[in-house]
């Protein structure tokens, strides 16, 4: 193991980077994985590390599926990881992969529509429900948040590894969709439990969902073949849209 202890290190610095800034992943086509559950996440799905980084007080705990995964291995001293990392309390562990291959848009998956989808907890926390729900498709439109940014990949705790993504695109190319659009609405739409019931939620579908505060876009809730609202007896106006996306999600694989 290659051990480093100047904070000035040309690695450190670049691993710095990637933890720190969400978009230094897109430059360096490198992405920083912290912790030993999203580690493990990537490693079952195929996923080989350039790099693994251990924390110095974690060195003569590891087992050899850590110490072996990747090709090299880096060991800093506790308060250089520290410095590093992107958590409070830093997890003592992290992979460098390559940033995986910019993917097409795949016309018939079920699909989820992020529409300039901004907090990163959110969009991790979507890309986790549709993990679960059987969604294997994540279009983010231009103005969402990275996908591959080091606060999405904690919260989506290991989907991503899971998923077709596809970021950073205009509404235009939604076009090549060839499954059922369906749009979360506040004030108009058919009611999401009268639609289960009725068995109308189309299977395989795309769910668009909106920025935080102002929604889906007119222009693509315009496109929709299906508005739906989430009844809400308790009497809040709106739901936070990992919520709201968690619902729908759930709602279809039970269609």
């Amino acid at each position: 193991m290659n051990v480093i202890t100047s904070r000035d290190n040309p690695l450190v610095k670049s691993l710095r980077r990637l933890s720190q800034d969400s978009t230094a992943y897109r430059k360096s086509q490198r992405v920083w994985l912290e912790g030993d559950h999203l580690c493990r996440a990537a490693l079952a799905r195929g996923v080989q590390p350039e790099l693994a980084v251990f924390a110095e007080s974690i060195v003569s705990q590891l087992l050899p599926e850590w110490t072996q995964a990747a090709p090299r291995n880096v060991v800093l001293p506790d308060a250089l990881f520290q410095d590093i990392s992107g958590l409070e309390s830093p997890a003592r562990m992290g992979f460098v992969i390559a940033l995986p291959a910019a993917l097409e848009i795949q016309p018939a998956l079920a699909t989820v529509v992020l529409d300039r989808v901004q907090d990163a907890g959110n969009v991790g926390s979507i890309l986790r429900s549709a993990s679960a729900f059987g969604f294997s498709q994540v279009i983010a439109l231009k103005g969402s948040a990275a996908l591959w940014s080091s606060k999405v990949l904690r919260s989506g705790m290991g989907a991503h590894f899971g998923l077709n993504l596809v970021e950073g695109v205009l509404p235009e190319a939604l076009s090549a969709l060839t499954v059922p659009w369906l749009t979360t609405d506040v004030h108009q739409g058919t009611n999401l439990h009268e639609l289960q019931q009725q068995r109308a939620i189309p299977k395989p579908c795309a769910w668009l969902l909106g920025h935080e505060g102002q929604g889906v876009s007119p222009e693509l809730a315009a496109r929709a073949d299906v508005r739906v609202r989430i009844d809400q007896p308790g009497g809040e106006e709106s739901l936070n849209v990992a919520a709201a996306a968690a619902i729908c999600l759930y709602a279809s694989a039970c269609a």
